[in-house]
């Protein structure tokens, strides 16, 4: 199944969205959720930063993800503002 975009306005950090869809007269529904990630943010605005804050800072967001409930799914990961403290990601939640 192809992905659609749904713009959900006013939706903030670590609220679920229940999405329900209706393709070829049958129903489905789906859960969405943006958690934010501690992102460090640069002491120059990304501005000629130390690739090892980078690396540092991408190893971290990597096992939140990783260590994050097994019932939800990485779908996107959002680019953070320069100076921002936490990196935004959404997840949507595994049919059983």
């Amino acid at each position: 199944m192809k992905d659609i975009c749904i713009p959900i306005p006013k939706f903030e950090e670590n609220q679920i969205a229940e999405v329900e869809v209706t393709v070829n007269g049958k129903k489905r529904k789906f859960n969405y959720r943006i958690d934010s990630f501690a992102w460090a943010p640069d002491d120059k605005n990304g501005e000629n930063v130390d690739i090892s804050v980078v690396e540092a800072k991408i190893t971290k967001l990597k096992n939140s993800i990783e260590s994050y409930d097994s019932k939800w799914q990485l779908v996107q990961i959002y680019t953070p503002t320069p100076g921002s403290e936490y990196i935004q990601v959404l997840f949507r939640q595994i049919s059983e």
